[in-house]
């Protein structure tokens, strides 16, 4: 087992209502609150204006239309308006692309430097605002990690960045508020959840008890995945997706290792950005195809999460498995089912070959790209 540190300073609240407890907690910050959120869901949905009667009293800055693949334009033009209006806190409103949003703004506020500048390592945060977020999509775990992905437009680079300082102060999860997430963001967010546990499988170290917790999480995505996506309205099932996600992502499932091997998301973050494609989407494309590559070096690994999740003998039957759940809930496995064919693999491979994709504990290397695209087609 390898040496580990644990530290988690997030103040997180869970459950039916917790919104109500925003305003004492704001009031310990200061009283002039950035809100960032998304497009039209939360104006649709009642929680914009239920999240202004809360925060009545408060002077409210407001930055909308955050896309669901977060751009380091919007990010810098957040973080100037919070350093001219001086805010005390952000208030971060959505899913995991609001959220990491709010991060970096968090950090970004305090700086002339350009977002970018954080994410490639050029600069570092010197101080943060306080960074509070309400969850509505149970997917990511940004709501207790200190980690966040934007991408670059200019640059054509989606990459992820790490920092205590951009650890939300406070996390606000009722399960209620993603009611009104539709059946295929539902599953992309199970499919984000198995990735990220499974990452931290496939990091560096033997740590079994880490193990069990994977194992413990994929287990209760699927087991209510199918409830929950005939009855969306669900609050215990949500709940229990809400809590998965969280646990999934928070350092937990990574004691004991090195890291984790995210080659997967790198890749499904590049597909991300040349597809616009859900990032859930392009994981369960990629996965199966990644561990059928990785086969030979990682066969007892591969071979030992389908014995404990499955029962499966060998490593192409656990693939298969994971196969068999991500088309149960809907989420493609191939290229083909989003209309990404062999005209685009060019383009595919330069992106990855730009931005050097490769993972961390099992490596990907360039020469495995092709063999990567046709086990995805």
């Amino acid at each position: 087992m390898e040496n580990f540190n644990i530290y988690n300073p997030v103040n997180l609240h869970f459950g039916k209502n917790v919104l109500n407890l925003l305003p004492s907690a704001l009031n310990q910050y200061g009283d002039k609150i950035m809100l960032i959120y998304g497009k039209s869901s939360i104006k649709d949905s009642g929680l914009y204006q239920k999240l202004m009667n809360l925060l009545d009293g408060f002077t409210v800055i407001e930055y909308g239309g955050i896309k669901s693949n977060p751009t380091v334009s919007d990010a810098d033009a957040a973080s100037k308006l919070a350093k001219e209006k001086e805010v005390d806190v952000i208030l971060a409103v959505g899913g995991g692309s609001v959220i990491d949003t709010g991060k970096m703004v968090s950090i970004g506020a305090h700086t002339d430097d350009s977002i970018w500048n954080f994410m490639t390592g050029e600069v570092h945060p010197q101080k943060s605002t306080p960074l509070f977020a309400v969850l509505t999509l149970a997917a990511t775990g940004t709501e207790m990690n200190p980690f966040a992905v934007i991408q670059n437009e200019a640059t054509k680079k989606k990459i992820g960045y790490g920092h205590p300082f951009i650890y939300p102060k406070e996390s606000y999860l009722d399960p209620q508020l993603t009611t009104t997430v539709d059946a295929d963001y539902t599953a992309y967010g199970m499919v984000d959840i198995i990735a990220h546990v499974l990452e931290s499988y496939f990091g560096e170290g033997n740590a079994p008890l880490s193990d069990k917790f994977v194992y413990s999480i994929i287990e209760e995505v699927m087991e209510v995945s199918s409830e929950l996506l005939n009855h969306l309205d669900n609050y215990e099932l949500r709940a229990r997706i809400m809590y998965a996600a969280t646990m999934a992502l928070n350092g937990t499932t990574l004691h004991g290792r090195i890291a984790g091997d995210w080659g997967v998301h790198a890749i499904g973050h590049e597909l991300s950005f040349l597809f616009d494609m859900p990032h859930g989407a392009s994981l369960s494309i990629v996965y199966p195809a990644w561990m059928r590559l990785m086969i030979p070096q990682a066969e007892d690994r591969i071979a030992e999460l389908g014995s404990a999740l499955f029962g499966a003998q060998n490593a192409e039957e656990t693939i298969a498995e994971f196969e068999a759940f991500f088309k149960k809930v809907n989420s493609p496995i191939r290229l083909s089912e989003v209309n990404i064919g062999e005209s685009d693999y060019a383009k595919i491979v330069k992106q990855w070959n730009e931005n050097n994709v490769d993972g961390m504990h099992f490596k990907i290397d360039k020469d495995d790209y092709s063999k990567l695209l046709t086990l995805m087609k």
